[in-house]
């Protein structure tokens, strides 16, 4: 992306690309158990195919709000809104013309406690995509000494308005183009959403034990895949409700691949994990010749549940005006 990308290295192995459009790790340098570096993330060369393929959300900052909201109505905590409908009737990932993922954030110093790293900053205007009040958020990307990407993600609003932010990483530790279907995954949580067909909440709590769901032990991906779905390809899409969560910095899930050593556990403060084993990605060549097609790569995205009256005790995701919303991401990276 040209002027766009921004390189940095830890010093310890790791080294990351970024990109101002979307606020987006567009390269993630990784050693394997024999010191062999390679990009264990999903992205594309130059800026007009991430443009072309949006509704990818490769590795990008997902925001105002992460998730569906069914009709594009919005209706909690005091909010009626009706918000930009993109997939169908229903809002996804913040909208269709103006999400974060789609905008140019503008690029500031690191604070250098939280290691070698950018921060991005958006401004969204009052009424983007349907959403009230103006929004100041913050991305910062860092690494640390001890092979850690820590991800924070703040915002604070003039007005009480829904804020759900994430990232939306396409990880696959072999650096290849392999299916994701070889890697074992751990999750550590004990109840799934059930969902409509078109994926919204509907309220129940669906158990894993016993199930194709159940990761609470890590496990190969492919050894068992959930059946139906309708999705081009029989995999994850689901919403999982982390163990123990308090808000606090916790650890929600570990991915691994046995060919290469690589391992990433996944720290987070929000209460769900969207898993997501790129079902609807179509066969595309990605960045430096790499590659990929559905299958090929699983999305960890912790956030909180989009607001519903048939999820009571769930987290909100509204914030009072001038009351800082605030998300932290941790990866960290080791190898056996």
């Amino acid at each position: 992306m040209g002027p766009d990308e921004i390189t940095v290295s830890n010093g310890h192995g790791l080294a990351m690309t970024l990109s101002s459009f979307g606020a987006r790790l567009v390269e993630l340098n990784v050693p394997d158990r024999n010191g062999l570096a390679e990009n264990v993330v999903l992205g594309f060369d130059g800026l007009a195919p991430y443009e072309q393929h949006a509704n990818l959300y490769l590795g990008s900052t997902i925001g105002r709000v992460a998730g569906r909201v069914a009709g594009g109505h919005f209706l909690s905590g005091g909010l009626d809104l009706q918000l930009d409908p993109n997939e169908g009737d229903n809002h996804l990932h913040g909208g269709r013309h103006r999400s974060f993922d789609r905008v140019e954030w503008s690029v500031a110093a690191s604070h250098p406690s939280l290691g070698a790293g950018v921060i991005f900053e958006y401004v969204s205007p009052h009424g983007e995509e349907g959403y009230p009040g103006t929004l100041h958020a913050r991305a910062e990307y860092a690494l640390s000494e001890d092979n850690e990407l820590r991800v924070v993600l703040t915002a604070t609003c003039d007005r009480t308005t829904p804020v759900n932010l994430t990232n939306h990483t396409y990880w696959n530790l072999a650096g290849g183009n392999v299916p994701i279907t070889g890697h074992q995954l751990m999750i550590q949580a004990h109840n799934t959403l059930a969902t409509s067909a078109d994926l919204i909440p509907t309220g129940s709590l669906v158990p894993v034990p016993g199930t194709a769901l159940d990761y609470r032990q890590q496990r190969r991906i492919g050894d068992a895949l959930p059946e139906g779905g309708g999705e081009p390809w029989p995999g994850l899409d689901h919403t999982y409700l982390l163990d123990d969560s308090d808000g606090s910095l916790r650890r929600a899930a570990i991915l691994y691949d046995p060919d290469s050593g690589r391992s990433v556990e996944l720290f987070t403060t929000e209460p769900a994990l969207q898993v997501y084993s790129a079902n609807r990605l179509p066969a595309l060549q990605g960045r430096n010749g790499v590659s990929f097609a559905a299958g090929h790569a699983l999305c960890l995205e912790p956030q909180k549940v989009p607001d519903s009256p048939a999820l009571p005790g769930l987290p909100s995701i509204v914030v009072p005006a001038a009351q800082e919303y605030r998300h932290v991401i941790c990866y960290k990276f080791r190898t056996r």
